[in-house]
């Protein structure tokens, strides 16, 4: 979304997920203590959590970005979620979920929920939420991941049935995602997007938490919610207010000053270097979903399908060259310090069914450059010369640190005496539109999921009609991806899974770079902040 990225269009193949849910800190224009850093934890109720990320919208059906999900999973309930600890969805505000035939979901909810202003919650409000993101079809929103959903059947109060377009074995994560939060129809309308200041007024909220008062991008003040029945528990604090920073700098002296008890994303990797020296905090670390990479355009890269001296097998042994000298090693040191660790999947470690085919197929075979290599692999193809790489960058979305690792990126290049590296970078407004339209050659995207499943990784980019958009259309792949998620057996799919990162990584449509940890930073007597494989961060579990 998931990502780093910001923005999700429902037009691309089975789901979409946009540029960005989860690699950068976004600049957040704020007021008050929130901007200027004045105000102190005295100011304000209960727990402080200082963050940079952005809010789209607190509707659900309007927004598809990390920043607007974090304070979604606090106040909506959901039919899956995933309970601390694990990746694996279990029932949320339900009994239980299953599939009955391979195109059939039901899940059977709790009795007796209710929101909490009062309206019950029953199969008409899951039923409505879904189908008011198809309807909206918000250029923001999350509809694109319910491209499988054919239609929902609500024969009673407590029962909900999904009918799918085909199998999918990914589908009770979906109900976990961003397209997964219920809200209640009594409040919510059916054909637009819902107001923050409606929905907080109309207090329609059913999660760990309600919102007592609302300012987007500046300050939110939680409240526990006693009427919450879910997977996760009650929430161990009562009073929580989230402080958003414009800064990450600013953010760092917060939580050194204690105005804030947690910090979480996004401070720099030299932030986080210098916090773990100082003994009146925590650093917390957690296994991360977010992935970094270059894509290849296909028809505008060297060798190019629109290029005057167009030549496939050309094509192919450039980007395998690159492959074989980029130094993931040295990018993660000397540019994140080793708060990113090198990855050479799309599908990160952790997850089931994850490979490392550009480590074995690529470099020296086990993790470093070989430059020898890449001048065999060119040399065979009959490339002579140096090669123009144009790699594009956005900073201002996926962290100012963008500036240092493209710079040792076009270095490591030239140092292989193969390539000529060109690199700009362009404001982000501007760069989500023109990576579509085929301007930028080579560029940088980063990922965050949306759920924790290996799919998540393979059919956003691989499938026909994928959100890179870089001409990459490979029917086997997409065979393989077709199959995973059809296959109910977990060691069947996750061979199948195997099988769909080696043939990416014998084509190169994306080159993986870097895989994120994921890190808070907190006070001593700060406990509970879990940071665990489902990639979500909860309010519900931190006391001080």
């Amino acid at each position: 979304m998931a990502s780093v990225f910001t923005n999700h269009r429902a037009t691309w193949g089975k789901r979409a997920l946009a540029l960005g849910a989860g690699a950068a800190a976004t600049a957040l224009v704020l007021t008050g203590c929130a901007g200027g850093g004045s105000g102190g934890s005295g100011d304000l109720n209960g727990l402080i959590i200082g963050t940079t990320d952005k809010i789209t919208s607190l509707d659900p059906a309007g927004s598809y970005d990390n920043g607007s999900f974090a304070v979604q999973n606090q106040v909506f309930p959901f039919l899956m979620n995933t309970p601390t600890g694990s990746p694996d969805v279990k029932p949320d505000i339900a009994t239980k979920g299953e599939f009955t035939d391979p195109t059939t979901y039901e899940v059977t909810l709790k009795k007796g929920l209710e929101f909490a202003n009062g309206n019950k919650l029953t199969s008409s409000d899951v039923k409505f939420s879904f189908n008011r993101e198809i309807k909206i079809n918000n250029p923001n929103g999350p509809q694109s991941l319910l491209a499988n959903l054919k239609s929902i059947d609500t024969p009673n109060a407590t029962t909900v049935v999904f009918h799918l377009d085909h199998a999918d074995q990914t589908w009770p994560q979906v109900l976990s995602s961003p397209a997964g939060p219920i809200v209640d129809e009594d409040v919510f309308s059916a054909t637009k997007l819902t107001s923050a200041d409606d929905i907080v007024k109309g207090n329609a909220f059913a999660g760990q938490y309600v919102i007592k008062s609302y300012k987007e991008n500046d300050l939110i003040s939680y409240e526990a919610n006693d009427k919450y029945d879910g997977v996760l528990d009650k929430a161990k604090t009562k009073d929580v207010t989230a402080q958003y920073f414009t800064k990450e700098t600013d953010l760092k002296l917060a939580v050194q000053k204690g105005d804030v008890d947690v910090a979480y994303r996004s401070l720099t990797p030299t932030d986080i270097t210098s916090l773990r020296k100082d003994s009146k905090l925590q650093v917390i670390d957690g296994p991360g979903g977010e992935i970094r990479y270059v894509v290849f355009n296909f028809k505008t890269q060297p060798f190019g399908t629109g290029q005057s001296d167009a030549d496939e097998a050309k094509a192919l042994a450039v980007r395998q060259a690159v492959a074989d000298v980029v130094d993931r090693s040295a990018l993660a040191k000397e540019v994140y310090n080793d708060t990113y660790s090198p990855v050479y999947s799309m599908v990160p470690d952790g997850l089931t069914g994850a490979a490392t085919p550009f480590k074995s197929m690529y470099g020296d075979g086990g993790g470093a450059p070989d430059v020898d290599k890449a001048k065999q692999t060119l040399s065979d193809a009959g490339v002579d010369g140096k090669i123009e790489l144009n790699i594009q960058y956005a900073p201002d979305h996926y962290g100012s640190a963008s500036d240092d690792e493209y710079a040792l990126l076009k270095s490591q290049l030239e140092a292989s005496g193969l390539f000529t590296v060109n690199i700009q970078s362009t404001v982000y407004t501007t760069y989500a539109t023109e990576r579509t339209k085929d301007a930028y050659p080579e560029y940088q995207l980063g990922w965050f999921p949306d759920f924790s499943d290996a799919d998540n990784y393979l059919s956003p980019f691989f499938t026909k009609d994928n959100f890179v958009q870089n001409h990459y259309d490979d029917p086997t792949i997409q065979k393989l991806i077709a199959d995973e998620q059809e296959e109910s057996d977990k060691s069947k799919r996750a061979d199948i899974i195997e099988q769909a990162q080696e043939r990416q990584a014998s084509q190169i449509s994306t080159l993986p770079l870097l895989q994120g940890k994921s890190v808070a930073v907190a006070g001593k007597d700060v406990k509970g902040v879990e940071l665990d494989a489902s990639f979500k961060f909860r309010y519900g579990t931190i006391t001080k």
